[in-house]
């Protein structure tokens, strides 16, 4: 018989995704608030892969990642999708003189070792159900030192500089777990 263990502490990333770039800032401090100080961020990209956001969000749309020094469990993601949700929700209440329904995107999901792991509201053959309304996709999987596509991986995150920064997120992670080994990992780990 197996015998459940608690899994290590995961690194919480958010993509953000708007084509305000003043947008990104205000969604990142609202992000902030809740989640803590910042850790890594990733340069602000054009999003050109796919134009599926385009009819709720507009051309011209700009991506970054932020991740947050503070680590948490894994079982809150679907907790953490439905506050990023209400953020989204917030911010459209905020901008109705745009005319754009989705003036921003937020897409929470964290970094394991092994794995990359995104939040969506969708449900698809390779999502499991997390609760809340939310299911986890593995999205990229580390191997040979290389985060690894799968078939349903999103265009952009097989991109070169997503991979940059999330080999640089999961040595920053590494490095936290390193830190933890010996002490309490469930010290600060609570998002309230």
């Amino acid at each position: 018989m197996g015998t459940a263990r608690r899994p290590a502490l995961v690194k919480l990333f958010v993509g953000l995704l708007s084509g305000d770039a003043d947008l990104l800032r205000r969604a990142r401090q609202k992000l902030g608030r809740r989640f803590g100080p910042v850790d890594v961020e990733s340069e602000i990209w054009p999003f050109t892969q796919t134009d599926y956001y385009d009819h709720e969000m507009g051309p011209g749309l700009l991506r970054q990642f932020i991740a947050f020094e503070r680590l948490i469990r894994g079982d809150q993601l679907a907790e953490l999708k439905q506050f990023s949700n209400a953020i989204e929700q917030e911010i459209a209440e905020d901008c109705l003189a745009l005319e754009i329904p989705r003036p921003v995107n937020l897409d929470p999901g964290y970094v394991e070792l092994a794995k990359l792991v995104l939040a969506s509201t969708k449900n698809a053959t390779h999502r499991v159900y997390l609760g809340e309304g939310i299911f986890g996709e593995v999205t990229l999987h580390f191997v040979a030192g290389r985060w690894q596509p799968w078939p349903w991986t999103y265009p952009d995150f097989r991109t070169d500089h997503y991979q940059e920064f999330f080999l640089k997120l999961r040595g920053v992670y590494q490095t936290q777990l390193a830190a933890l080994s010996g002490q309490d990992e469930s010290a600060g780990s609570e998002i309230a």
